[in-house]
């Protein structure tokens, strides 16, 4: 905005918390907008910089939106202070609750439950469960866990890893020695 205004303009805005968060905000916009030659209307506060009268209220209405919005923040802190103290629990509810925990671990009991499978049934990502059962790895590793289930996989009937011997061969054959290549 400030790139686009030109001396002579007067920026509008619906009402002087649009422009700024603070009373120092305010001042700081409509000083720069003074010195630029742009006056400053404020519809709501049916203001206007252009004139001397303008600014005084200006300044006033600034001085009570900051006064404003100073007890507004306060009034809240007391009240989630009060909630504190009456013991109720703020912010948003936890995903586990003592119920789905114990139920997680019952499924967690039953061959075959996966986490992930456990998660999409309490309807709760993966790490909200590792975060809710911290002694999930614990619990997995004292039933055997991966170990069991490697167990139980069938051996692996593939032959074993290549050999690279008969490439070797090609390597180091006579060609080597001529600094021939290996392919004719």
């Amino acid at each position: 905005m400030f790139e686009y205004i030109r001396p002579g303009d007067a920026l509008t805005v619906v009402s002087l918390d649009r422009l700024g968060r603070s009373l120092e905000d305010l001042i700081t916009i409509v000083g720069r907008l003074k010195r630029l030659g742009v006056g400053f209307q404020s519809l709501h506060e049916k203001l206007d910089t252009t004139t001397p009268g303008g600014i005084f209220v200006f300044h006033v209405f600034a001085a009570l939106a900051e006064f404003i919005r100073t007890i507004i923040v306060a009034n809240t802190n007391e009240g989630l202070a009060a909630a504190r103290a009456a013991g109720q629990r703020l912010g948003r509810p936890p995903a586990m609750t003592p119920e789905n925990t114990a139920y997680a671990l019952q499924l967690l009991d039953e061959p075959g439950r996966t986490i992930t499978s456990i998660a999409k049934l309490l309807r709760v990502s993966r790490s909200t469960l590792y975060t809710a059962l911290p002694e999930l790895q614990a619990t997995k590793r004292d039933r055997g866990g991966l170990d069991d289930i490697l167990a139980q996989l069938p051996t692996d009937a593939r032959p074993g890893p290549p050999t690279v011997d008969r490439y070797d061969q090609l390597l180091t054959g006579p060609h080597q020695a001529t600094g021939g290549s290996p392919n004719p």
